[in-house]
């Protein structure tokens, strides 16, 4: 469970949850597979393990004989897959190594490639309540008419106030085509309003930016790393800077993470040579990753956004820039979720993603229940909203009315300015 990912923002562009398919804290599965696929083992009680078998075999006969509550029995696979799910959180792997259900396994699969079923917006639990960070543009609920900061006090009817912010978001989600009614209220005025909004299928942009008004500094948020987002990056990269940006702020706060290849892709963007990373097997063997060539912003001034929600392949950038040299990491300790998963298939479709390898940085840091420093610590309130850029929307100026509260991201604007990045 990623119990350390507390008031992290999430998409409400996600898939069908099943029920205890892995959302905790409103933080999405990790999507680090990041090794091929192997074939598990045959089926078989291993020797010396006899004992430990015999046991999970009695602890189900008593359950099966004894539970006074017989409805709760009626789904075995509820009770398997509980048990499996607690084997693998026995290693302590917290929130990387998995079991993977059916359905989480679909989930993945449409996570890495970006493509979602949902409403379209991103929230934030706040004193209890769910508050809306912004909507997508274009999205059903930028449609429906739902603005930054409304609350969501019904779905469907039923009071949310209270609930965890991983229950609100498993009924809001749904098929594309289906509909949520919701209860939202403006916070400014206390009115509530009825809204009905129609589920649909979203491609999300990964990689939002904007220029910070007032300056030549752009604002570049990586929201995750799916299929696709170097390409993404790149073409963002070059736009920037032939519309005159001198400096940017590279915003990987909240980033659960993706795949190797994007990571290592993402990082080379800054990096002339060297390595992204290591990896380091059950053997101690490691393994250096290079840096790709032909980065397009190997010199541009940068500061790096990191927070508690920063994990897996955004602490690989993260911590192959810091060595390098090339950025300033701003903000709190990222997670440390630094282990390559394999992907173990097992019966019933279903599959276990365990830690076979370890990630370093290319100084040989261990990230792995570690987490990268940043530069220069600064935290942020869990009542503040994040300033994240979204395509086609202005972000606020330093001296905005109101005043950004966001002090992250303006301490990063100040660290590019003072390092004499130009003002038009």
């Amino acid at each position: 469970m990623l119990t350390a990912r507390k008031q992290i923002l999430i998409a409400l562009v996600l898939i069908v949850l099943a029920s205890g398919s892995g959302f905790v804290s409103g933080v999405v599965f990790d999507r680090q597979v990041l090794v091929p696929q192997v074939i598990a083992h045959s089926i078989q009680v291993p020797a010396g393990a006899t004992n430990d078998f015999k046991l999970m075999v009695a602890a189900w006969n008593t359950i099966q004989k004894n539970y006074v509550d017989r409805s709760a029995l009626q789904n075995q696979k509820d009770l398997t897959y509980g048990a499996v799910s607690g084997m693998v959180d026995a290693l302590g792997d917290t929130g990387h190594s998995r079991f993977m259900t059916p359905e989480m396994i679909r989930s993945e699969q449409s996570l890495t490639t970006g493509q979602f079923e949902g409403i379209g917006a991103e929230v934030q639990m706040k004193a209890q309540q769910v508050v809306v960070v912004a909507p997508f543009p274009g999205s059903p609920a930028e449609k429906a008419g739902i603005k930054p900061g409304d609350i969501i006090l019904r779905v469907n009817g039923k009071d949310v106030t209270g609930q965890s912010l991983e229950d609100v978001v498993s009924q809001i989600v749904g098929p594309a085509g289906t509909t949520v009614h919701l209860t939202i209220m403006d916070p400014t005025t206390q009115d509530t309003r009825e809204l009905t909004v129609t589920r649909a299928k979203i491609a999300l942009r990964d990689v939002t930016w904007g220029m910070v008004p007032g300056t030549t500094i752009a604002d570049i948020h990586i929201n995750e790393f799916s299929k696709g987002v170097t390409p993404e990056l790149k073409n963002i990269l070059q736009s920037a800077q032939s519309q005159g940006a001198t400096g940017l702020i590279l915003d990987l706060r909240s980033d659960p993470g993706g795949l190797l290849d994007e990571a290592v892709g993402v990082a080379s963007q800054f990096l002339k040579d060297g390595d992204v990373l290591k990896v380091k097997d059950a053997a101690g063997k490691i393994t250096e990753i290079k840096v790709n060539p032909g980065g397009v912003a190997l010199d541009i001034p940068m500061v790096v956004l990191i927070n508690q929600g920063t994990a897996s392949a955004s602490e690989i950038v993260s911590g192959a820039l810091q060595d390098a040299r090339r950025a300033r990491l701003v903000g709190e300790t990222t997670l440390g979720t630094g282990t390559v998963l394999g992907n173990f298939p097992l019966p019933g479709n279903t599959a276990l993603l365990l830690a076979t390898g370890e990630w370093l940085t290319p100084n040989g840091r261990v990230i792995w229940h570690q987490g990268i420093l940043p530069d220069e610590t600064v935290k942020l309130s869990p009542s503040v909203i994040p300033v994240f850029p979204l395509d086609g929307q202005t972000l606020p100026a330093q001296n905005a009315n109101p005043p950004v509260e966001d002090t992250q991201y303006l301490h990063a604007l100040q660290d590019l300015i003072s390092a004499n990045v130009q003002s038009p």
